[in-house]
């Protein structure tokens, strides 16, 4: 197996595994809109659905055409994930454990939709002046940290080229010139 896909497996299945099994214990646990304080005035665990996409976008939109293009977004994310970690180089880690973060964050909001019709949301953060993030759920966390690894990723190696626009090899001239080894 090689390095890219020693990450990449098992951030895609671990990701999906603990939004699914965390999902499920809301549902067992708490009725719709309960809520258990953790950390009282800042975090709680709440149980909401989401019919919509981040932040209730489009709620207000008919069922079936938002569940339709919600699907089929999905769907062609996913084929573009496979697509980039295909490209990948074997030894390119932290872009396959970012692709597998998002796929597997991707997988769990979609086996929402399919099964549920809606996403089960249960993260509740009040911030500052009594401002409430709205509710989201570890597939959603999943995606973003798998987008703001990747974003560290590109900058890292857009910093690299520019400390050496030359492209020069890291390598000593002097071994660059030497004839090739017979051995």
């Amino acid at each position: 197996m090689t390095p890219k896909a020693k990450l990449f497996w098992p951030a895609c299945v671990l990701s999906f595994a603990t939004d699914m099994a965390t999902k499920l214990w809301v549902d067992a646990s708490l009725g719709f809109a309960d809520r258990i304080t953790v950390i009282e005035g800042f975090f709680y665990i709440t149980h909401v659905r989401n019919p919509g996409a981040a932040f209730g976008l489009f709620n207000s939109a008919p069922a079936a055409l938002r569940l339709t293009a919600f699907i089929g977004i999905t769907l062609v994310a996913i084929a573009m994930i496979f697509s980039f970690y295909r490209r990948l180089a074997p030894g390119e880690r932290l872009s396959a454990l970012s692709l597998g973060l998002i796929l597997g964050g991707a997988g769990g909001n979609l086996v929402d939709r399919v099964f549920r019709g809606e996403v089960v949301d249960f993260l509740h953060f009040r911030l500052w002046r009594g401002y409430q993030w709205p509710d989201f759920n570890l597939a959603d966390s999943f995606i973003v940290v798998g987008v703001a690894l990747l974003v560290i990723e590109l900058l890292a190696s857009e910093g690299e080229k520019s400390a050496n626009p030359a492209g020069a090899a890291s390598e000593p001239a002097a071994e660059l010139s030497s004839p090739p080894s017979r051995d």
